[in-house]
């Protein structure tokens, strides 16, 4: 597995990591033995990067991770958590003493006295402004709760902000091949910054696995459900934002482009590998076939000039008019 420089912070990870939102149970259940055997798989397949938050599975998913990793010291695994929200979405709550509060929780999930990194979770938009949010980022830093800090950003405008900051190791953004306009500005300003680019939604909530169908039921608690325009938070997270019924015209046409005995899903993942700048892909799984599955995309040959033109080209007639300008 090949392993990139994560921004300034200065470790290495593999370029496949490990989503783990899935593994706290919000995409439905998600038994603890089920969820410690992908963590096993993907460790065993070369990733050493997992990438969770405070509220997945208000804990849940940290928790599992931390256990894995009493039980495997000896793994390596850098682990990216998230904070911010627990709270209301308002700027008034991204203040030092609440951060020392989620830190400490998320510290004592992990079972770890410093955390690896730390990215503020999708937070409003003002927040990317603020000196004191920034200062309290680095009160952090000086008082060991953690070694580095990142952003997890919605849009663009967002990340280019935080990437400004000296600060900043990493952001994290919604990358794949229904999701390009990253590649205009974010990746670019990124590299030549030495900020890291975590890509995440990769598979477009599963929709670039050309696994679906008009027929396809998700569970109640499953967001694919119930966050399909945006009720419950950013409708981006869920689909990439696309219209599910578009989304699937354009999946069973980006299928084709899979070639070589490659899956779908394994050629979106190359695809995101292979664009400049990116530092790790973080595809969730909720089994160990998927789990293995993933980490082979790293192994993959580039995928050529023929196929990244068909990949913007489906983007630019299919997906570009519905969500570029709002991201």
């Amino acid at each position: 597995m090949e392993q990139r420089v994560l921004g300034r912070t200065g470790r290495e990870v593999s370029v496949v990591g490990l989503g783990t939102w899935q593994l706290g149970a919000d995409w439905g259940d998600v038994r603890e033995e089920d969820a410690l055997a992908v963590l096993d798989a993907a460790v065993a397949e070369g990733v050493t990067f997992f990438d969770t938050a405070d509220v997945y599975g208000d804990g849940r998913s940290e928790q599992l991770i931390g256990r894995y990793l009493a039980e495997r010291p000896d793994a390596g695994i850098f682990v990216a958590t998230k904070m911010g929200r627990r709270q209301a979405q308002v700027p008034e709550n991204y203040v030092l003493d609440n951060f020392r509060a989620w830190n400490d929780r998320s510290r004592r999930n992990l079972g770890v006295d410093t955390l690896d990194l730390v990215q503020l979770h999708c937070p409003p938009t003002p927040v990317y402004s603020s000196d004191a949010v920034f200062d309290a980022l680095d009160t952090l830093v000086e008082e060991q709760r953690i070694a580095a800090y990142a952003v997890s950003v919605e849009t663009c405008e967002e990340a280019l902000t935080a990437i400004a900051r000296p600060g900043t190791a990493s952001v994290q953004i919604i990358l794949n091949p229904f999701r390009l306009k990253p590649l205009e500005a974010v990746l670019p300003a990124a590299e030549k910054a030495g900020v890291g680019i975590i890509a995440r939604v990769p598979l477009a909530s599963g929709l670039l696995s050309g696994k679906y169908t008009k027929d396809t039921v998700f569970a109640q608690d499953d967001h694919r459900t119930y966050n399909r325009h945006g009720e419950s938070f950013d409708q981006g997270e869920t689909f990439s934002g696309v219209d599910y019924d578009t989304g699937l015209e354009a999946a069973a046409e980006f299928a084709a482009l899979a070639t070589g005995g490659a899956t779908p899903a394994q050629t979106a993942l190359r695809w995101i590998i292979q664009q400049p700048g990116v530092t790790s892909v973080i595809p969730g799984a909720r089994s160990v076939e998927q789990a293995r599955a993933n980490a082979a995309a790293a192994g993959l040959p580039p995928l050529t000039e023929a196929t990244l033109d068909a990949v913007r080209d489906l983007y630019d007639r299919r997906i570009k008019a519905q969500v570029h300008g709002r991201w």
